[in-house]
């Protein structure tokens, strides 16, 4: 008998890593909500955290059409306009 295994191999990718910020003081957010369950609800948590332990303000919130859609060109423009660090939440 002969099997046949369709997967494959992970493809070698060069990926392009943000730099971190030496501080998060005074930071501006940006926040991507993905639309899952609590989601809105973790971001406004950590949102809170930031603000209280770093002085950091939400800036601006986004989004998304539902968990499987990428939030769209004109919001990834306004994200890297207006904030200095961007959080997507999960949630479930």
């Amino acid at each position: 008998m002969k099997l046949f295994d369709p997967t494959s191999g992970p493809v070698q990718r060069e990926v392009e890593v943000a730099k971190r910020p030496a501080s998060l003081k005074g930071l501006r957010l940006g926040l991507v909500d993905n639309t899952k369950f609590n989601s809105d609800t973790l971001l406004a948590k950590l949102a809170d955290r930031l603000a209280r332990r770093h002085g950091m303000t939400v800036a601006l919130t986004s989004r998304k059409r539902s968990p499987s859609h990428e939030i769209d060109e004109a919001a990834v423009t306004t994200l890297r306009a207006q904030a200095d660090l961007v959080v997507s939440g999960i949630g479930d």
